[in-house]
């Protein structure tokens, strides 16, 4: 599983998934069928999201199986840009899709 913050045009979300990672060409289409097909995208240490979301993070996780492609955690923004610093994330990589 990957913990996966996406900045896009329509703001930050953050996700779980259960691809591989941020390249998976099977995750970028899913994205892509929901009208995410420009971002900067960073690797969240799962460690970390899992302390800074608690029980909302337990929650989600409960809900991600094998087959499923991701589960939202956050979508606000503010909340996002609060509980975590750039230095804690991975390098970024930009994805700009056809």
């Amino acid at each position: 599983m990957k913990s996966l913050l996406l900045l896009t045009a329509s703001g930050p979300l953050l996700i779980l998934t259960s691809h591989e990672s941020l390249t998976d060409q099977k995750l970028l289409g899913v994205l892509r069928q929901k009208g995410i097909g420009k971002f900067v995208g960073f690797e969240v240490p799962l460690s970390l999201a899992r302390a800074r979301y608690g029980g909302h993070f337990q929650a989600v996780e409960s809900n991600l199986h094998e087959t499923d492609d991701l589960r939202v955690l956050d979508f606000n923004g503010q909340r996002v840009f609060t509980l975590f610093r750039f230095e804690e994330l991975g390098s970024p990589i930009l994805i700009e899709q056809a």
